[in-house]
């Protein structure tokens, strides 16, 4: 969508990824099974048909209600440090899975110049991918790259897991976003130290920090 957008190894980024409108409707059962005679615990979902402002395209779908909170502070989150070219988010495009606590993103559309454009899409590989990815870390503790470039969130409050997918991600950005392209899985936080990053990227204070700047540097908006 947006040609200042350069475009990424897919290959670096799914393999760093492998190494490293409500009607709320209650009764649902839960995953385990209540002890005989106890009254059964239930899970409470809401059908929705937007996350934030956008439309969520194939909706109305059913979440955990607190999951579909965060993922609506997520896309405020985004829009509010995307360009200013930019309109809010008028469509997302995604499936939910799991208990309604699940939730697999394939497109963010916004609308620029007049027309509806993908400001993300799964399966373009450039820096507003790597960005996307960098917001859905600064709200969740589970983001995972699946195969095509879909990026999978479960629900949980945010925060450095020390992960796999986390360390990956970490890598990438470096190395993609930061020009740190020696940076690896073992001394990624020393490179940025080097590079004059302030607070502990694995802290909690310092990992909302870097995955902002992550989310600011791929849409190129880190200089406002």
């Amino acid at each position: 969508m947006n040609d200042s957008h350069s475009p990424l190894s897919r290959r670096r980024v799914l393999l760093g990824a492998a190494t490293a409108s409500a009607v709320t409707v209650t009764g649902v059962t839960a995953a385990h099974a209540a002890p005989a005679g106890a009254a059964s615990p239930t899970r409470h979902l809401v059908a929705r048909d937007r996350i934030a402002a956008a439309r969520l395209v194939g909706g109305p779908a059913r979440f955990q209600a607190d999951f579909h909170e965060r993922l609506d502070a997520w896309l405020a989150f985004w829009s509010a440090n995307s360009p200013h070219a930019w309109s809010a988010p008028v469509e997302v495009e995604g499936g939910v899975s799991g208990n309604g606590d699940v939730f697999t993103l394939l497109a963010i559309r916004v609308v620029r110049d007049d027309q509806r454009r993908d400001a993300f899409a799964a399966g373009r590989s450039d820096a507003a991918h790597l960005a996307t990815l960098a917001s859905l870390h600064h709200h969740f503790p589970a983001v995972r790259v699946e195969a095509g470039g879909a990026l999978r969130v479960t629900d949980g409050p945010a925060g450095w897991t020390g992960s796999a997918e986390q360390v990956a991600f970490a890598v990438t950005a470096c190395r993609e976003l930061w020009g740190l392209r020696d940076a690896d899985a073992t001394d990624w936080r020393e490179h940025l130290g080097r590079a004059g990053r302030g607070a502990d990227p694995v802290s909690r204070s310092g990992w909302a920090a870097f995955t902002r700047a992550g989310l600011r540097r791929g849409l190129r908006t880190d200089s406002y």
